[in-house]
């Protein structure tokens, strides 16, 4: 039986390589870091990064191996880093020729809270004009199944879509009854506050799989003063329906997702603690949005990209030190950018596709017909514009709709590696574009990324987790989130 040749023998003998495509950046003193187009990195310190683009880095060097290992340079003759390197490529783009999976039905824009933040322009409880009717939720769902992705959700939001659950109930019975034709993975969700969450409702949930989204600001005191409603009673009925949800529809049926409002700023831990103690596994540490009362109210302006920065900073120390002691706690923020940090897999997370994934990964049918390229569009056209609304299905077509200029001009123009200051960042192969929060900010979807409210949160949070990686326990604990182990 023949042996393998000696490490030696694998060694470039002549020195010379190629250098394939990469961009830097200085994290923290005295290192940089280089990026390729598959979202591989390397640390180096300066003078090893002058090394390698001056040609000189020695072949026994132990960077030189991890930098052709990871498709940083090549040897001559050497094809099969280049056939690589366009495989891992194409695996981190293959999610885009699925095109959409997330459908979002808009089935009321009433609402029996009255949140400061709100992103909806919602209504009050009497107000049936600004419910879904059955007529426009069948034409709807001609859309959905119009979709060549072979998984298809659903998601029902408002307002409070529970204030039109007999429409909900329709649509879902009507959706498992067109699927016995399409056979999809189809899948449903509510984004509910629990607040209205009767038994028979929650029966429905548990005999069609339908998956709760809930909210949760942290304390008492801080989510009854987040999510108003009449009572000061919020966060008393979110416990009490998200036990009774748990027991009914199953435990892990229920998630969780809390809002970064001012007066969240400086409790990152009381609400991580919040959530430990009702049960989760993990949070979404989100910053506030530009659109809807989170404006009128001025809650957007109560802080900045910084601010945040800092708060997200505390609470991932927190979390990770709960980690280390024995209590598994995700970061699900961290965890979608660290998918692709670590990995050749595109998690789909619509604010950091590439190019973006308004419309070809989500799709929003408004109550009265409308539909838009992504949530946001939609919050964006409650304030007066329009400029990504892309139809109506009663009056358009499934391919009018898709074809549209305001869909595809979107896409062109969110394309990372053609957009300024975009294509020479470090950090772009784990970035997405955002075109609609550029749009409402600076009122083009490019937007000035020095001033980039986005492109900051974005840096920050990914300098934060390069440095924190460079211990080995906590890349042991992200390498888990990622891998979900």
């Amino acid at each position: 039986m023949s042996k393998f040749q000696r490490l030696d023998f694998y060694r470039s003998q002549t020195g010379r390589y190629h250098l394939l495509p990469f961009r830097f950046e200085r994290v923290g003193d005295g290192e940089v870091v280089v990026t390729n187009s598959a979202g591989e990195f390397a640390y180096l310190t300066p003078g090893k990064l002058k090394a390698l683009v001056s040609h000189t880095l020695p072949v026994t060097d132990p960077d030189y191996t991890l930098l052709r290992s990871r498709h940083f340079i090549r040897e001559e003759d050497d094809a099969a880093s280049l056939e690589l390197l366009a495989l891992k490529v194409r695996t981190r783009l293959s999610r885009l020729r699925d095109f959409t999976n997330l459908h979002l039905f808009v089935v009321t824009l009433r609402c029996d809270h009255s949140c400061h933040y709100c992103q909806v322009s919602r209504k009050t409880e009497d107000k049936a004009a600004f419910d879904m009717t059955p007529e426009t939720a069948s034409k709807a769902l001609d859309f959905v199944f119009r979709s060549p992705n072979n998984a298809v959700k659903i998601e029902f939001q408002g307002g409070e879509p529970l204030l039109n659950f007999p429409l909900i109930r329709h649509i879902v019975l009507d959706a498992e009854s067109r699927n016995l034709d399409f056979k999809k993975n189809l899948q449903f969700v509510i984004s509910t506050t629990l607040s209205l969450a009767t038994d028979t409702i929650l029966e429905f949930c548990r005999d069609h799989n339908i998956h709760l989204s809930s909210s949760l600001d942290g304390p008492e005191d801080l989510h009854n003063k987040n999510r108003p409603r009449p009572g000061r009673d919020s966060h008393a009925r979110f416990v009490e329906g998200l036990s009774r949800a748990r027991d009914m529809v199953g435990y892990d049926s229920v998630s969780a997702l809390m809002t970064t409002s001012p007066a969240s700023i400086g409790r990152v831990r009381d609400i991580i603690d919040e959530y430990l103690r009702l049960g989760f596994g993990s949070i979404f540490l989100r910053h506030l949005s530009p659109y809807g009362f989170a404006l009128k109210t001025k809650s957007f302006h109560e802080y900045n990209a910084e601010t945040w920065l800092d708060f997200y900073r505390e609470g991932m120390d927190y979390i990770i030190a709960l980690n280390e002691s024995g209590t598994r706690f995700v970061e699900h923020y961290s965890a979608l950018v660290l998918t692709k940090m670590l990995t050749s897999n595109d998690p789909g997370f619509i604010d950091l596709m590439n190019p973006s994934g308004a419309g070809i990964a989500a799709i929003v049918f408004n109550y009265d017909g409308d539909v838009y390229a992504s949530d946001e569009s939609r919050m964006l056209h409650e304030m007066g514009d329009s400029s990504f609304r892309l139809g109506n299905i009663h009056k358009n077509t499934y391919e009018e709709v898709f074809t549209s200029d305001a869909l595809l001009s979107t896409l062109e123009d969110s394309f990372t590696l053609s957009i300024p200051m975009c294509a020479d960042c470090a950090f772009e192969p784990w970035c997405g574009a955002d075109p609609v929060y550029h749009h409402a900010r600076y009122g083009d979807i490019l937007g000035r990324k020095p001033e980039s409210e986005f492109c900051k949160r974005m840096m920050g949070t990914i300098k934060y987790l390069l440095n924190a990686m460079k211990d080995a326990q906590t890349r042991e604990i992200f390498d888990r989130w990622v891998n979900k182990c």
